[in-house]
């Protein structure tokens, strides 16, 4: 052996790195991250670092494992969730409101046999379930209001939505665990600016309403006030007439020189009357 190792050199390092190859394919080192399918001439035979939501992530079965050279190949498939996204589209709800919707899910490989077979690739599986997620997204926003995407009845019809498309993952091996929408919004152009129209025209009938019921209760308020002045001022008639006279004659003097709220305006007006006009007779006084 050393002999023909030492007539032949280059041929015995060519066979000892075929052998290194050999050794190095027939025991690959499996992320912890992924699950492999290994596949015999075309067929799935066993499952390598298999999905199991009772073992986390890192747990056994990564490390190095073993197949048959040339015979066995070993597909990988992500363990970790992954995403899928809808091509933006146009949604009509129940009350004529068409939206521009984006939405995603959020997907997990639990049986990577059976995504083998219906998918083949990760990437086609993708594709398969992007227009389904599109599909099922117009179909359960088209039985609620353009409101109930923004309370918390959205959660409930994201949960509808999930569970729906749960339905059609399955078939492929796939779990569906969250649906989200990243944005409903009203079309550019005429759709929204007559939309934007709407609701100013609402606002602005709902202030209209508003002032005109304040401005009745302030009606209101005002009438009783006056009542229960002349009321009161009836009373003190009947107590001290003079007293009324004299306090009634202030409130005109106050209203003539001073202006109805007591200040003096800024231009005032010159009232010329004779020392003895009955108008003036409190300032004159009763002695006078």
């Amino acid at each position: 052996m050393i002999e023909f190792v030492r007539r032949r050199p280059l041929l015995t390092a060519g066979l000892a790195f075929i052998l290194l190859i050999l050794l190095a394919s027939a025991f690959p080192v499996v992320p912890e991250t992924r699950q492999g399918v290994v596949v015999r001439f075309g067929k799935p035979v066993r499952i390598i670092n298999a999905y199991d939501a009772r073992t986390p992530i890192g747990g056994p079965g990564a490390g190095i494992t073993w197949r048959i050279p040339f015979a066995e190949q070993i597909v990988w498939i992500d363990k970790r969730l992954l995403d899928v996204d809808m091509d933006r589209q146009p949604v009509l709800s129940t009350d004529q409101r068409r939206l521009e919707v984006d939405a995603f899910a959020r997907y997990r490989i639990i049986d990577p046999q059976r995504m083998y077979i219906a998918a083949g690739t990760e990437q086609r599986l993708n594709d398969a379930l992007r227009p389904i997620l599109g599909s099922e997204v117009r179909n359960e926003l088209g039985r609620v209001q353009f409101s109930a995407l923004l309370s918390p009845e959205r959660r409930g019809v994201m949960e509808d939505v999930r569970t729906a498309l749960n339905r059609v993952a399955k078939q492929y091996g796939a779990e569906i665990v969250d649906v989200r929408i990243k944005k409903a919004d009203l079309p550019e152009g005429t759709p929204l600016q007559s939309a934007f129209e709407r609701m100013q025209t609402a606002r602005e009938q709902e202030a209209r309403s508003i002032r005109a019921e304040g401005a009745k209760e302030a009606q209101i308020i005002r009438a009783t006030a006056d009542a229960e002045a002349a009321k009161t001022y009836a009373a003190s008639f009947g107590k001290d007439a003079s007293f009324y006279d004299f306090y009634r004659a202030m409130q005109s003097y106050q209203t003539t020189f001073l202006g109805e709220n007591g200040e003096k305006p800024s231009s005032p007006t010159a009232v010329i009357l004779s020392p003895q006009n009955d108008y003036l007779r409190e300032f004159t006084g009763p002695a006078r």
